[in-house]
Order: C-alpha cells, then structure tokens, then sequence
C-alpha cells in the first residue's frame, strides 16, 4: 500500500510546498476548534521566513512524505527532541503516512543523539494518532496564546524494536 510513498529530508526547494501543506491541513481540521488569535499564532509559526531561517540554522528539521513528487505528509522537530509539526493532507489519512514521519523522527533520535524521550505539544484533534504511536499524557489540554495543546511524551527508551509497528 505505502510502496509509492517515500519520506526524506525537506529540501530548500520543498520549503514553501510543505508549509503550504501545513496550512492547508491546519485550516481545514484544526482551525475550526481555534480562536482568532490561535489561528494568527500558529500562521506565524509557520510564516515562510520564520521557517526557513530555523531550518537554515538545524533548529528545525523537516522530513516530508512525497507520493512521487507530491508532499502528502509533513513532519518537523525542534531541539532537544520535539515534534513541533506533524501534519498529512486528508487524501491520504488512515494509510500510514503520519507512522512513516513518526518511525522517521524516531529513527533519527535513536540513531544520532542520545535523546531517550521524545515530547509533542499534541493538538486534541491529533491527541488519537499520538496515543497509538505509544505518547502519553503528560498534562491535562492547555492553551496557550489560542494555541490548544495537550502537553504528551513518548519515551523512545522503552521501545522494543527500532520504530513503531504498522498496523
């Protein structure tokens, strides 16, 4: 099923389409639950030149799953070790895009830092998918300039193979 889906290191030249797929499936699942100012918060998170110097300086990586050339899915960490972004265009939902950006945020942690515990500040409408990659809670919903969040965290530590399986 996933044989056409590749996930790779975010190029310069792949920046805008990502942040693009972040808005669009921000605007379309996540916006609807926010106030005026968590929408305004979060697009200035992902304003284009806020990003690109973050990526240019490694305080962002981004990984993103093409179906050929396309970008269906968009994952991003901030250091030491959190998931700042994880975001998959609707088309592609339930096929195991966001497992793939996950396994390789997880693969990247275990291989190159000696990170054990990976944290997410988990939207609600996101809070599912996390729970099964093995999150847990770690407080209860919090919001913070309009931003809603439940803070979680993933201990990689106590993983017993290498990623997290494929259902």
């Amino acid at each position: 099923m996933l044989t056409n889906f590749d996930v790779k290191e975010i190029k310069p030249e792949h920046l805008h389409a990502a942040l693009g797929l972040v808005w669009k499936v921000f605007s379309e699942f996540e916006a609807p639950e926010y106030s005026d100012e968590g929408i305004q918060e979060f697009k200035s998170f992902i304003e284009f030149e806020s990003v690109k110097k973050m990526y240019e300086q490694r305080e962002l990586l981004l990984w993103g799953c093409f179906d050929r050339e396309k970008i269906i899915g968009v994952i991003a960490t901030r250091k030491p070790c959190h998931i700042s972004l994880l975001f998959v265009d609707r088309n592609f939902h339930r096929q195991g895009v966001a497992r793939m950006l996950f396994n390789t945020v997880l693969d990247y942690y275990q291989n190159t830092t000696e990170c054990r515990k990976i944290s997410v500040h988990s939207s609600p409408y996101a809070a599912e998918v996390y729970h099964k990659f093995g999150f847990h809670d770690m407080q209860p919903e919090q919001t913070t300039n309009g931003i809603r969040f439940i803070p979680m965290e993933f201990d990689s530590g106590n993983c017993v193979e290498h990623s997290v399986k494929q259902e």
